[in-house]
Order: structure tokens, then sequence, then C-alpha cells
């Protein structure tokens, strides 16, 4: 499967990327390969293999739950640019 430069454009702006002309030739190309791989791995047979969620067959480790002595108030916030009633005081992200 191939995809165009106008595809490529269509995908870039849904992403918000702003591309040259030079990087839509080169990401046509490396898309176009990937979506070649795609269809190889669509070929394979796979009736008989199991679903998976992660290659390597393990389960939950959990660390044992443990209170243990911590990093002090004071020495935590020392190398903060602002702090205010031992908190760290950090630009608003959101707006008002």
């Amino acid at each position: 499967m191939s995809l165009s430069k106008s595809e490529i454009e269509r995908v870039s702006l849904l992403a918000r990327l702003r591309l040259s002309d030079a990087e839509l030739t080169v990401m046509t190309e490396q898309l176009g390969q990937i979506l070649e791989y795609v269809d190889q791995l669509n070929e394979l047979d796979t009736e008989d293999v199991l679903p998976m969620a992660h290659a390597a067959d393990l389960t939950n480790v959990f660390a044992k739950d443990e209170a243990r002595p911590s990093l002090p108030r004071e020495a935590a916030l020392m190398n903060a640019p602002k702090s205010d009633d031992e908190c760290y005081r950090v630009p608003a992200v959101l707006g008002d």
C-alpha cells in the first residue's frame, strides 16, 4: 500500500505538524515502507496463535508496601524556583 503526498499532508495537518516539501517526500517513502511491512504481517497465518497483551509471560510483581523515611520537606523544596506553604508553585497550565 502506498500513500500519496496529499494523504501525508492531511495526516500532518491533523497531527499539527508543519512539514517541508523534503520532509513530505521522506515521510511519504517511510510511511509507505511501514504500510508495506504491515501488509506482509497481514499475510501471516495466525490461526493457532493465542492473543497476548505482552510478549513476555509475566504476572504483576508488586513491591511490598512499606513506609520508609523520605526526604524532609525543607530539602525537597530547597531547589524549587518558587514555593508557598510547603508546596511547589508552578505557572498555571489551564486558562482562567
